[in-house]
């Protein structure tokens, strides 16, 4: 299932997810999620409106779906480099260890990404 055709989008959803991980989104995340949005949507002025308006859009799907969603999407986007899928994944850990811990349910989840991320990478490197 794929529900972002900008990759900026997609990578706003992957913050979110990442932050909510924990079944907790710690204002510390939010803060390092908006300060990169800055970077993500350069012409964008209200990086608060649009993050609530995403956090809506990813609670609204349940978790199975979400999986889905970033599976597929990151196939979709097969045209953005491997460097910058590879940016996004550590970008990741600046927003779980923004409240200065990493919890096991958040590890998971960015262990999940980079298999997703490596897994992509093969299937290009094979074409």
């Amino acid at each position: 299932m794929v529900i972002h055709n900008n990759f900026p989008d997609f990578v706003l959803f992957l913050y979110i997810h990442m932050a909510l991980a924990d079944n907790h989104l710690h204002p510390l995340e939010e803060e390092v999620i908006l300060g990169k949005m800055k970077r993500l949507f350069p012409n964008d002025h209200d990086h608060k409106k649009k993050f609530d308006q995403a956090l809506a859009e990813y609670k609204s799907y349940a978790h199975d779906q979400v999986m889905d969603i970033v599976r597929d999407t990151f196939k979709q986007h097969a045209e953005v480099k491997f460097s910058q899928k590879y940016k996004v994944y550590t970008d990741m850990f600046d927003v779980i260890n923004a409240d200065g811990k990493v919890e096991e349910s958040e590890r998971l989840a960015l262990d999940a990404l980079k298999e997703i991320i490596d897994i992509n990478a093969e299937s290009k490197v094979g074409k």
